[in-house]
């Protein structure tokens, strides 16, 4: 059945788009997708799986993405995209109409430049920051932004949320959007997790900017996401697929383990084949008819209308049974988006 854009459309009250986190963190409410919908809570997450099963995160960090520059008189806005590398970045660029290949841009606050190499399109550039990667580095903390989700709105970006959009896994710099299912987690959840038998393995998804666009063309599958670096680490593979072979589970926590894990199974004909490592670019749209190999269960927050995640979580656990899920959360008060709550997820037969 093909599927359009309306079927991923659902009306949300302004009021229940969160914009601050849980305190503690793990207050967070919990859906668990079941019949009839449990509502419960994030730390009742250790009952709803089995010793023996393993959880994967990401351990990707959000940098201070959002630099804002100058170009003679014009005043432009950068949001670093992903890592090139030699200090070149793809970014998004604010104000981009003023912006030509060759320019030289002054970060505010900062004695940094960046060099447009290129546009490849409309609102994107490549720029070279230099040779010298502790000159970006200290821009980044001297002026960088954290890239907040603009659904979340901030006269002036806040302190707390260079904390507040972090996760507890947080090690490997490059991220501009965090991996949010993972903002849930605290010492004690995890020390709850251990006590329950359940393993974890590190994956690592620089998650980007493009995270947050909606699919506006009516053709879905003519949709393209922004490619984002990743990595599954032989350790990581061997601890995944290990748990596999003897029939325990696989939790993601959160799209993009997810999307990283099936990034890496794409070549696997046989679902119960080992996944192997993998490094590199992924640009996967997993939407409704995907067959999944890897993930058995998904931790996941609420998504946005008409996104690519919305899409996911409804090729995972059923179309229908998503939607079900969303209009119960909205009538029940649920906190949605990046600061807002949980779903737990099985994956449709």
């Amino acid at each position: 059945m093909a599927h359009t854009l309306a079927d991923f459309d659902f009306a949300l009250p302004e009021a229940l788009i969160a914009q601050e986190p849980a305190r503690p963190r793990d207050s967070a409410r919990l859906l668990v997708l079941r019949d009839p919908i449990e509502d419960r809570g994030i730390l009742d997450l250790p009952a709803y799986l089995r010793p023996g099963d393993v959880m994967v995160v990401n351990d990707t960090r959000v940098i201070p993405a959002r630099l804002r520059a100058t170009r003679g008189e014009a005043r432009i806005e950068i949001l670093l995209n992903r890592a090139e590398g030699d200090g070149t970045w793809h970014a998004l660029l604010r104000n981009a109409r003023r912006v030509r290949v060759g320019d030289t841009l002054a970060i505010e606050s900062s004695n940094a430049t960046a060099r447009v190499l290129s546009k490849p399109d409309g609102g994107t550039a490549i720029l070279h920051f230099g040779t010298d990667p502790t000159a970006l580095e200290r821009a980044l903390e001297t002026a960088g932004e954290m890239p907040l989700p603009p659904y979340i709105h901030r006269d002036a970006p806040r302190g707390a949320d260079r904390a507040d959009y972090q996760t507890l896994f947080a090690a490997r710099p490059g991220a501009v959007a965090a991996p949010t299912a993972s903002l849930h987690f605290t010492p004690r959840l995890m020390e709850a997790l251990e006590a329950r038998g359940v393993g974890r393995a590190t994956v690592t998804l620089h998650v980007g900017a493009g995270t947050f666009l909606p699919v506006r063309d009516g053709d879905i599958a003519a949709h393209r996401l922004h490619h984002e670096w990743c990595e599954l680490t032989p350790e990581a593979a061997a601890t995944i697929n290990a748990a596999r072979a003897e029939g325990r589970r696989i939790l993601c926590c959160g799209t993009t383990a997810l999307r990283l894990l099936e990034t890496a199974a794409m070549g696997i004909a046989d679902r119960r084949a080992p996944i192997p490592p993998f490094r590199g670019l992924t640009d996967i749209f997993i939407r409704p008819g995907f067959t999944f190999r890897a993930a058995d269960l998904l931790l996941t927050n609420f998504h946005l209308p008409k996104s690519t995640l919305l899409m996911l979580v409804a090729a995972f656990a059923g179309l229908g049974r998503i939607q079900a899920a969303y209009a119960h959360a909205v009538a029940q008060g649920y906190r949605f988006f990046s600061y807002g709550d949980a779903t737990l997820l099985e994956r449709a037969p």
